[in-house]
């Protein structure tokens, strides 16, 4: 074994029932190496090789799909409304044609998730502007703006009557009626084979966590939450219960859709197969 194995790990609220319950005594034992960070600066980390397994943005996977495995039934995904990836406009949506639009320094999926949502579904051509994610510095200069994570659920709770508010993954459901998977945990393939175990204790603390927070319907970690950001109670149940961290065959499919139209747009190569990573044979393609 390498003398660390760095993760990544998403420091969001939307990822943590994955992380929450972690043995992290056991893996630090393991010299595990945990590294929280905002996607956009995991997304880079893992593709200079700084970072070795974590969670990155779904867009991320698809631009380094040779390189990456996926761990399976695992994701950041949204049946329907994702509840804190958002774009915040002073005009109604249909009226964004050359528009300024701020985006979010953050993130990679949203980014081109909203690019998608309005250039394939709605027909528009906004102009935009990545930006720190600050609303009202956003907002100063433009007419819409995405935020998303935490940034978004504090913007959300403190945003006016007049600006008018998109949730990313239920416009996705809309129109193509699957769910948005925004985050996946990923692999480095160089390291597949020579850190086998080290994975492997990694991936079933990931499932261990998961399945632990919807037996307690995420009450533990709701209460630690709510000690660090506030909120009432029932917003938080309502939010998780609103996400999904599973990573089921639909939610490839609305992945392999995501992909199709970010190649389209000329955002993307196109993406023939996912890679996920399986104990046995170490990954498989789907």
């Amino acid at each position: 074994m390498k003398m660390s194995l760095v993760v990544g790990e998403i420091s969001y609220t939307n990822m943590l029932p994955l992380y929450y319950y972690l043995d992290r005594d056991y893996l630090n034992k393991l010299d595990c190496l945990f590294i929280p960070q905002i996607p956009s600066q995991l997304n880079e980390g893992m593709s200079k090789g700084i970072i070795d397994v974590g969670g990155i943005s779904s867009f991320s996977y698809g631009e380094h799909v040779d390189k990456y495995t996926i761990l399976p039934n695992l994701s950041v995904s949204a049946p329907n409304s994702v509840g804190s990836i958002f774009l915040f406009s002073k005009v109604p949506i249909t009226q964004l044609d050359g528009k300024k639009v701020a985006l979010t320094s953050s993130s990679a999926t949203s980014v081109n998730l909203l690019k998608i949502i309005l250039q394939s579904f709605y027909e528009l051509n906004p102009e935009y502007t990545v930006m720190t994610p600050d609303f009202e510095e956003m907002l100063a200069d433009h007419d819409a703006c995405l935020l998303i994570g935490d940034d978004a659920i504090f913007t959300l709770w403190n945003l006016a009557s007049h600006i008018h508010r998109y949730d990313l993954g239920q416009l996705w459901y809309e129109h193509t009626k699957l769910p948005m998977t925004f985050a996946v945990l990923a692999i480095r393939n160089d390291i597949l084979q020579t850190e086998a175990y080290r994975i492997s204790a990694l991936y079933d603390g990931f499932i261990t966590s998961k399945n632990k927070c919807i037996e307690n319907n995420y009450e533990e970690m709701i209460s630690s939450i709510r000690k660090d950001f506030g909120g009432s109670k029932r917003f938080w149940i309502d939010y998780f219960n609103g996400l999904s961290h599973d990573f089921t065959v639909r939610q490839q499919e609305g992945l392999y859709k995501y992909y199709d139209l970010a190649t389209e747009l000329g955002l993307l190569k196109k993406v023939n197969t996912i890679k996920l990573w399986s104990a046995i044979d170490h990954c498989h393609s789907i």
